[in-house]
C-alpha cells in the first residue's frame, strides 16, 4: 500500500501547499490538524489541508510531528476559508491565519492550572487538629482556620494571600495527609467577570411575535432574514427568544456585534437570560490566555452561545443552529486594514449556507445592499414599526447653526436650544448624550501669517491638538509632538491659531456653562485600556454622570433609560466626503444616535445642529423615515451604477517612492484593461483619499462590474502574477465600503 501524501499549507509566505509523506507513526493525522514539517534545513509549521495518493514529486520528505491532538479547523470552516480566499482574492494562508489566530496556532499556549487545597478530615477532626497545632505550628493552624471557614476548599493563592503564610505549612499539612493539594484547570474566559440579574422572556407585541414565528419556520434550513425595526422596537428580545428555541433543540448560536463597546451590555442581557456557563466571548482585546480558553470552550461544545465582534464569525462552534448579525449596516464588520478584506455580514450569510441554518440581520437602518436583497426576495424582510413597551420615538429639532452664529456674532459650539435642553435635564435629574464624531480638543493648528497647517510628517493629515496631553497627534500613525512656538514653514513668531472642535473641547465648554455638571467622555482616547468601555457605561448607567460625550461609539445600540436628550454636533462635514456612501453613512449615524433618546418611560428629544438644515438626508433622518431615504438614494445609485447595481473592486498600491508607486498602478491598470471585457468599467489611477500614511504613498484604481464572478477569476490571475519589488505593495479590496480612503 503506497504511503499517503499530505498537502500542508505553511504559515510563512509560500501561498501554495507543499506535499509531504505521512510516516506510519503519524497515520492518525486528520485534515485541519497543525503539523511541523522540514523546509530547507529548518522546521516550519503549517496546517494539514488534505490527503492524496500521488504527487508530482518523486521524492518527498516526511512530516515531522503533530502540533495538535485534534483538528483545529472543521470541514465547514475549511470550506468557508476557501470561499473567502476566492471571493476576496486573498491567499488561503492569510485566510487561515484569520480563522485561527496566532494565539491558537502556537502550541506553547496551554490551559492554565492552579493548585486547589481541600481538607481530608471531617470538620470535627479538622477543628481538633487545628487546636493541637496552634501553639507549636501557628502557620499551619492559620491554614486550617481558613479551611474551616471554607470546608469545600480554597485555591492555594487565596490561602497564601488571606493567611499571610508561605507554601511550607500547606505542603507539610499535605504530606501529613491532613490536606490534599491538586492541580485543577482554571477558565480564564472573561464572561465570569460580568455582573448580571436574571431575567425572564418578555411578552412580545404583534410585530415581534409575527417575526419570531416566521424565523421559527426556517430552523435547520438556510434562510437569511432582515429584521428592520426602528430603534427601541425590541429586536433584541426577538433574538433572545429565538436563541432559546435553538438551544432547546441542542444547537448553538453565533451573535455578532459591531463594536467591542457593545459586548458588555450584550453580555449582561445574555447572562441574565441564559446564565454564564454556556456563553463565550471573542474580541481583539482578549489576552492570549483568555482567547485560548474561550476558543476551546467553544470547540468542545461547552459554550453554546458565542458573542463577539467581526472575527467571531470564525469560531469553531459545533452544531451551529443560527447566526445573528446585530446592527448589520455597521462599517466595522468590514476588515479594511489587513488581508483578507472580508465583510463579516456577508461571510455570516455564507457560513449560514454551509451550516444550513438561518441568518438574522437586524438593524434600524439597513444597508442599501441588504434592503435591496430583501426587496428582491433573497432575504425575508420583517418590519417592526413601533417601539416596544409603547415607548414613543423622540421629538427631533433641526437647528440652523448659521442663525446661531449670527446671534452669537461668531463661532459657538452649542445652540440656544441645546443649552436650554441640557439645563432642563440637569434640573430634572435626567441624562444627556452629546455626539461629535471627532476626538481631541482642536482639529488643526494653523499659522496666522502664512496659513500653514501643522501636518504629520509621515501622513498627509493635519495634527489634532489634545489638551489633556498638551500634544499635537496624528490619528493615522499616532505621531506626536508638542505645539511649535513658531511656524515651521515661515518661521513667524507667535502662537498658532487652533481651529475645529473635538470631544475634549465639548467637555470643557460644558463645564464652563454648567460648573456642577458631571461628564464622561467616550472616545478612542478614553477607551485605550481593557475594560474601559464597561467602566464608563456602568458609571453612566448608574447615574454617576449627567452627560455622556462621545464619538460614533455612543451611536450603536446602547440602552440608557434615563437619557432624554441627544445633541448632535458637527456632522455636516461627513456629507461632503466625495464617496458614494456618504449620505447613507450620515443617515445611519443620525438615526442610530437619535434612537438613544427616550428609550424608557420618559419622552425623548433630539437636537441636530447643522449648517445644512434643508439637506434631504438630515430631514429623512430627523423623521426616522428610512423608506423615503431609500427611495431617494437607490435612484442615485442606479443612475451612476453603484452598489447594489454593481460590484466594486479597489486596487491600492503603496510604497515609499510616489513615482514608482503611481507608475506600477498605471501598468497594472493597463493589464486589467487588456484582460477584462469592455463591459467592465475601469477607473483611472488616482491618489487615495489619504494619499500618504506612515510614510507610504498610496494610489488606487477602481473596477466596477455587474458580474463579479468572472472578474474575480481574472483578478486572482493578475494578483498571483504581481511581483513585489522593494517595498511596493498591492492591496485588493472586493466590495469596499468606501472608494475614497
Amino acid at each position: 500500500m503506497p504511503t499517503p501524501i499530505a498537502e500542508v499549507l505553511l504559515d510563512n509566505a509560500i501561498e501554495r501547499p507543499l506535499d509531504y509523506a505521512v510516516p506510519d507513526h503519524l497515520s492518525h493525522l486528520e485534515v485541519g490538524m497543525r503539523v511541523e514539517v522540514p523546509l530547507r534545513g529548518r522546521m516550519a509549521k503549517g496546517t494539514l489541508l488534505s490527503f492524496k495518493d500521488k504527487s508530482s514529486f518523486s521524492s518527498l520528505k516526511p512530516l515531522q510531528r503533530a502540533l495538535s491532538e485534534a483538528p483545529l479547523i472543521s470541514q465547514e470552516l475549511f470550506q468557508l476559508s476557501i470561499w473567502i480566499s476566492k471571493y476576496y482574492s486573498a491567499p488561503l494562508g492569510k485566510v487561515l491565519k484569520a480563522v485561527l489566530p496566532p494565539s491558537l496556532r502556537d502550541e506553547k499556549n496551554k490551559h492554565k492550572t492552579q493548585s486547589f487545597v481541600k481538607p481530608l478530615l471531617s470538620l470535627e477532626n479538622l477543628r481538633k487538629t487545628c487546636e493541637e497545632l496552634r501553639q507549636k505550628h501557628p502557620a499551619q493552624a492559620k491554614v486550617l482556620d481558613l479551611l474551616l471557614l471554607s470546608p469545600k476548599g480554597l485555591f492555594l493563592t487565596e490561602i497564601l494571600e488571606r493567611g499571610g503564610v508561605s507554601q511550607s505549612p500547606v505542603k507539610t499539612l499535605s504530606k501529613n495527609q491532613i490536606l490534599q493539594m491538586q492541580e485543577i484547570q482554571v477558565d480564564r474566559s472573561p464572561i465570569f467577570s460580568h455582573e448580571f440579574f436574571p431575567t425572564k422572556p418578555k411578552i412580545l407585541n404583534e410585530e415581534q411575535k409575527t417575526t419570531l414565528e416566521a424565523i421559527e419556520k426556517t430552523y435547520n434550513t438556510f434562510q437569511p432574514h432582515l429584521i428592520h425595526g426602528v430603534t427601541g422596537s425590541g429586536k433584541t428580545e426577538v433574538y433572545l427568544q429565538a436563541i432559546q428555541q435553538i438551544l432547546d433543540q441542542g444547537q448553538s448560536v453565533i451573535y455578532l456585534v459591531p463594536e467591542i463597546a457593545l459586548t458588555s451590555q450584550t453580555i449582561e442581557r445574555f447572562k441574565g437570560r441564559f446564565g454564564g456557563e454556556q456563553i463565550a466571548i471573542l474580541h481583539h482585546r482578549l489576552s492570549n490566555g483568555e482567547r485560548f480558553d474561550a476558543w476551546h470552550n467553544i470547540q468542545s461544545g461547552k459554550a453554546k452561545i458565542v458573542i463577539g465582534a467581526r472575527s467571531a464569525i470564525f469560531c469553531p462552534l459545533p452544531n451551529l443552529g443560527m447566526i445573528i448579525v446585530d446592527e448589520e449596516h455597521e462599517s466595522s464588520y468590514k476588515q479594511s486594514d489587513e488581508t483578507p478584506k472580508y465583510h463579516a455580514r456577508d461571510v455570516a450569510v455564507m457560513r449560514g449556507k454551509l451550516a444550513k441554518c438561518p441568518v438574522l440581520l437586524g438593524t434600524a437602518t439597513p444597508s442599501l445592499e441588504s434592503y435591496f436583497n430583501a426587496l428582491q426576495g433573497k432575504y425575508q424582510l420583517h418590519i417592526l414599526k413601533n417601539r416596544a413597551d409603547k415607548a414613543l420615538l423622540p421629538d427631533v429639532k433641526i437647528v440652523d447653526m448659521r442663525k446661531e452664529f449670527e446671534k452669537a456674532k461668531g463661532f459657538t459650539l452649542f445652540s440656544d436650544p441645546l443649552i436650554g435642553g441640557i439645563k432642563a435635564r440637569l434640573e430634572k435629574g435626567e441624562q444627556t448624550l452629546i455626539f461629535l464624531n471627532r476626538r481631541g480638543y482642536h482639529t488643526s493648528a494653523q499659522c496666522i501669517k502664512c496659513s500653514y497647517t501643522v501636518a504629520c510628517p509621515h501622513c498627509e493629515l493635519s495634527l489634532t491638538y489634545h489638551l489633556g496631553d498638551k500634544i499635537l497627534a496624528c490619528h493615522l500613525c499616532d505621531y506626536r509632538r508638542p505645539p511649535p512656538r513658531d511656524c515651521p514653514e515661515c518661521k513667524a513668531d507667535g502662537p498658532l491659531k487652533f481651529k475645529g472642535a473635538g470631544t475634549e473641547m465639548v467637555e470643557r465648554a460644558l463645564h464652563a456653562l454648567f460648573p456642577t455638571v458631571r461628564t464622561l467622555r467616550l472616545d478612542a482616547d478614553t477607551t485605550k485600556h481593557k475594560g474601559s468601555h464597561e467602566k464608563i457605561f456602568k458609571q453612566f448607567r448608574s447615574g454617576k454622570a449627567d452627560v455622556l460625550i462621545g464619538t460614533q461609539m455612543i451611536a450603536k445600540g446602547l440602552h440608557f433609560p434615563l437619557v432624554t436628550l441627544v445633541g448632535v454636533i458637527g456632522l455636516d462635514g461627513s456629507l461632503n466626503i466625495p464617496d458614494f456612501r456618504s449620505s447613507e453613512t450620515v443617515f445611519q449615524l443620525l438615526t442610530q444616535v437619535a434612537g438613544r433618546s427616550g428609550r424608557g418611560e420618559l419622552v425623548g428629544e433630539v437636537i441636530i445642529q447643522t449648517h445644512l438644515p434643508e439637506h434631504s438626508t438630515i430631514l429623512h433622518a430627523s423623521k426616522q423615515d428610512f423608506d423615503a431615504f431609500y427611495a431617494e438614494e437607490i435612484e442615485v445609485r442606479q443612475l451612476f451604477g453603484f452598489p447594489p447595481f454593481s460590484h466594486l473592486v479597489k486596487f491600492s498600491f503603496s510604497g515609499t517612492d510616489a513615482t514608482v508607486c503611481e507608475n506600477e498602478a498605471k501598468n497594472f491598470r493597463q493589464k486589467l484593461i487588456a484582460q477584462l471585457p469592455k463591459t467592465v468599467e475601469i477607473h483611472p489611477v488616482i491618489p487615495c483619499g489619504y494619499a500618504k500614511i506612515k510614510g507610504r504613498h498610496r494610489f488606487q484604481c477602481l473596477v466596477k462590474t455587474e458580474k463579479i464572478q468572472y472578474v474575480l477569476g481574472q483578478i486572482e490571475s493578475l494578483r498571483t502574477q504581481f511581483v513585489k519589488r522593494g517595498d511596493l505593495r498591492l492591496s485588493i479590496d472586493v466590495d469596499p465600503l468606501t472608494t475614497y480612503f
